[in-house]
């Protein structure tokens, strides 16, 4: 199946969370932070929303970091990903 975000949206998918330290110590489940850093997957088309024009700056691939909290979470064919609107993503990593 495939994600088409509408208007501003952006589809996120995050990188695994680490599983050992840098000291080399597994961490449990419950102890793994969510990842900060993730891959646009898919890019909405833009458009005029609440009556100003916005253009997307994200292409698929490009590697993001948004905030901790933001987003609807979604599970789609076993995987999971992160719809934000695009003015959520904080930056654009290189």
């Amino acid at each position: 199946m495939k994600i088409n975000p509408l208007f501003d949206k952006v589809v996120l998918k995050f990188t695994e969370a680490e599983e050992t330290t840098k000291g080399g110590l597994l961490l449990a489940s419950s102890a793994k932070e969510k990842p900060e850093i993730a891959e646009v997957i898919a890019v909405g088309p833009g458009g005029v929303i609440d009556g100003e024009k916005v253009e997307m700056c994200l292409q698929v691939g490009d590697k993001v970091i948004t905030g901790k909290y933001s987003g609807t979470n979604v599970k789609i064919d076993g995987e999971e990903f992160v719809i934000v609107k695009q003015s959520d993503i904080l930056a654009k990593v290189d």
